[in-house]
């Protein structure tokens, strides 16, 4: 089967360091227009995967993104950003990076490389058949993500990948690959840029999907986020204030008494 690793291959754009900064930015906007394009081609494998996270995560299982350098790095972010989004457990999403959490700031050399560790991190986490395991890595052939999904498939754990590259080994390794074709990067190979983007696109669509249809939204606000600063805090005043036509007052108390959102629009409807 053929693998032609587009992201790697030679940029559309040549003599960068000749061109007007105007031009450059025009030039790397024109190639950003495009990936919201070809996320949409992958919503079909998008919602297979989605179906998978919810079915486990309903009967007390978790999710886990794994991967190296920036993919790993963007799961990081999307699985810290739920607790505080959605009211939910910080075990509930977990972000795993290759070389650990000093990664997360610095590359680890080689870290990238094993083809035990992503196994060794999974299992520090008593990774078991409840969970769902989501590879990400824009080439699909970065060997701590790979063995990591195939460790996983071997014990009945089910795995996901986002990939954007056709063909690739973690494509093939995964039960339910997301296959983004961005084509080659502005600056060849810094996959960085849109394939970043791309992976950043499907991890807002993976994780606010999921929540969705666990119950932690409702109508579109989200009500069970943490009110861990002021400007939340007034984001809920403000919610409850719509949803109950009450005045801001009245909204204040309810928040200091019920703690969150969806405590006090229960509470409120049950006077």
């Amino acid at each position: 089967m053929t693998f032609i690793k587009t992201t790697e291959q030679d940029s559309k754009y040549n003599d960068l360091e000749k061109k007007e900064l105007s031009e450059i930015l025009n030039d790397m906007n024109r190639e950003d227009k495009t990936v919201p394009i070809a996320v949409e081609k992958a919503i079909p494998q998008i919602e297979k995967l989605v179906e998978q996270i919810v079915a486990k995560l309903k009967n007390s299982g978790r999710l886990f993104y794994i991967g190296a350098g920036t993919s790993g790095r963007l799961g990081i972010v999307d699985a810290s950003e739920c607790p505080p989004t959605f009211g939910v457990s910080h075990e509930l999403v977990i972000g795993l990076i290759a070389g650990g959490d000093q990664a997360i700031r610095k590359s680890v050399e080689f870290a990238e490389d094993s083809q035990t560790q992503g196994w060794v991190d999974l299992s520090k986490h008593n990774i078991n058949e409840n969970d769902v395991v989501i590879g990400i890595a824009a080439s699909g052939t970065t060997p701590y993500v790979i063995a990591a999904l195939e460790k996983c498939n071997k014990n009945n754990i089910v795995t996901g990948c986002i990939t954007c590259n056709d063909k690739s080994p973690l494509a093939l390794t995964a039960q339910f690959p997301i296959v983004v074709i961005v084509g080659p990067e502005y600056l060849t190979g810094s996959s960085r840029m849109k394939a970043g983007t791309a992976q950043k696109l499907v991890l807002n669509m993976i994780s606010t999907s999921t929540m969705i249809q666990l119950g932690k939204v409702k109508g579109n606000k989200m009500v069970d986020m943490q009110l861990s600063n002021n400007k939340l805090v007034k984001r809920g005043i403000d919610i409850l204030k719509s949803e109950l036509n009450i005045v801001e007052s009245e909204a204040e108390i309810l928040i200091k008494t019920y703690g969150n959102v969806r405590n006090a629009l229960k509470n409120y409807k049950q006077k």
